[in-house]
């Protein structure tokens, strides 16, 4: 039996990307929590994992050569996932291109923009004293309505983001996208995005990926604690 890959996890949409990721390839895996609203991410024996204080993190028992690895930043560990497993990471070098930038287009833009939204919108104004910024609010909504349009288009054109296959790039995606609302956006001129958002909510592995750990979720608007935990300038 394949060992059990080690998840180190919260749920948010990048702890999402690896527990959908790890579903849908059918791998073993045993998840450790890292609740990062109580700072458990700045533990030594994570940081020795991700030394970036970030989730997800993985460590396979076997890695290269046999030997044990530890991974983290999502994006590396869904290249990694994909490699190990020679799944969803298209059949030709012409599909590891198409997926690749798709993934590095959700690495670079819809995750931060779309996670300053998130800051801005909801949880900023909620801070004491309130942040309530109408010109940080105003940009990144905008700079997310602007990449869900790039996306739409895209959609368009394939039945998935990287074309006609599933790839480590919706994994990657849909967790934000599946978010718009939070967001402020629509999806009334986005008919593309729509329909891929419903396709990808149906697939039971994704639903399973989304639910792990989904009972801890809170409300960082409202946890003061967690905010200074998380948004703290140190």
């Amino acid at each position: 039996m394949t060992a059990e890959i080690e998840l180190y996890y919260w749920p948010t949409p990048n702890g999402w990307k690896i527990s959908v990721a790890l579903e849908e390839m059918a791998l073993p895996y045993h998840t450790t929590f890292v609740n990062i609203g109580k700072g458990e991410q700045f533990a030594p024996e994570f940081l020795a994992i991700s030394p970036n204080n970030r989730m997800p993190a993985i460590i396979d028992p076997d890695g290269p050569d046999s030997a044990p690895v530890s991974v983290f930043e999502s994006g590396a560990i869904l290249q990694y996932l994909a490699r190990k497993t020679g799944q969803f990471y298209g059949s030709n070098e012409r599909d590891h291109i198409a997926v690749e930038q798709w993934l590095m287009w959700q690495m670079g833009g819809v995750g931060p923009m779309a996670g300053q939204a998130h800051h801005f919108l909801r949880y900023a104004p909620a801070m004491d004293p309130p942040q309530d910024l109408p010109y940080a609010k105003g940009r990144y909504r905008a700079e997310v309505a602007r990449l869900y349009g790039v996306l739409d288009r895209q959609l368009a054109k394939t039945e998935f983001v990287a074309g006609d296959f599933i790839s480590i790039a919706d994994f990657a995606i849909w967790p934000w996208a599946s978010l718009w609302e939070g967001q402020q956006q629509t999806l009334d001129d986005k008919p593309n995005l729509s329909r891929w958002l419903e396709q990808m909510a149906a697939r039971p592995a994704v639903q399973r990926g989304r639910a792990l750990g989904a009972e801890l979720r809170g409300d960082l608007a409202r946890d003061k604690a967690a905010q200074s935990v998380l948004f703290s300038r140190k």
